[in-house]
């Protein structure tokens, strides 16, 4: 018997050029800021197989204190774009990330205020969840789900 020495999830990493707004967006979805540092150096430069290497990282946790969310704006070398900036959510690669909220209405209704917008409806899956897909700023895909009592 194979020894299992997965412990957790701990984060997943988010590369981004407007760091204020994308934070903003995840505090306003519920997110708790836990942190902000820059980091640089050799040992980055080593980790990431990047050279001169320059950012800084927004630590973002969930309420529950299980998920967390780590936002990386590159100061140098400056992040690229390799594909279009809308991708859909069929395109190969992470898409989006899904989130367990309640009152999914009036979460979309609050994020579409604040300049989220909907990738396709919200829709009721049976009758076990609610489920919507949100596009926020640098086009990151948000899913929400609702579980119905």
């Amino acid at each position: 018997m194979t020894k299992n020495n997965l412990l957790r999830m701990d984060n997943v990493l988010i590369v981004v050029d407007d760091l204020e707004a994308v934070k903003a967006f995840f505090i306003q979805l519920g997110f708790e800021l836990e942190g902000e540092t820059i980091v640089e150096g050799p040992a980055v430069d080593r980790l990431i197989g990047l050279q001169n290497v320059r950012a800084t990282l927004v630590f973002l946790r969930t309420p529950d204190g299980h998920g967390r969310l780590e936002l990386d704006k590159f100061h140098t070398p400056d992040a690229i774009r390799t594909g279009t900036e809308k991708v859909q959510v069929n395109e190969l690669g992470i898409r989006r990330i899904m989130l367990a909220v309640d009152n999914i209405d009036e979460v979309v209704t609050r994020l579409l205020a604040n300049g989220a917008e909907l990738v396709g409806e919200v829709v009721q899956y049976g009758d076990t969840y609610k489920l919507a897909y949100l596009r926020g700023p640098e086009s990151i895909i948000v899913g929400l789900s609702e579980q119905l009592r």
